[in-house]
């Protein structure tokens, strides 16, 4: 399955979250995220901060297009992304396609 060729849909809720087997159906595609909590999370390391920064400013773009956006926070070299759809309070299928797009970016 090619998620970085999908594009998000809109969500304003009232639609369920994934199960967990969707979730797991879905994990496959991704490398190195992790289900915590209703939420896919990685951390991503550089050589440096502006590194990082530079990372960050790619992630904005692609979020701003699909118009899904994640939760992060920079530690220097390190960015830790949290995605989940606050919409739905859970994972949606968006949250799989912007993860991939963001892997992308590496």
């Amino acid at each position: 399955m090619d998620l970085r060729s999908k594009k998000c849909v809109p969500c304003e809720g009232g639609v369920g979250k994934l199960n967990q087997d969707q979730i797991d159906a879905l994990m496959p595609a991704l490398t190195g995220w992790a289900v915590r909590e209703d939420r896919i999370q990685k951390r991503f390391t550089f050589g440096n901060f502006v590194e990082a920064m530079a990372f960050l400013n790619k992630v904005a773009a692609i979020a701003e297009e699909e118009g899904h956006h994640p939760d992060f926070s920079v530690h220097y070299n390190k960015v830790d992304m949290t995605l989940w759809t606050h919409a739905i309070g859970g994972l949606s299928e968006n949250d799989f396609i912007l993860a991939a797009k963001i892997e992308a970016l590496l």
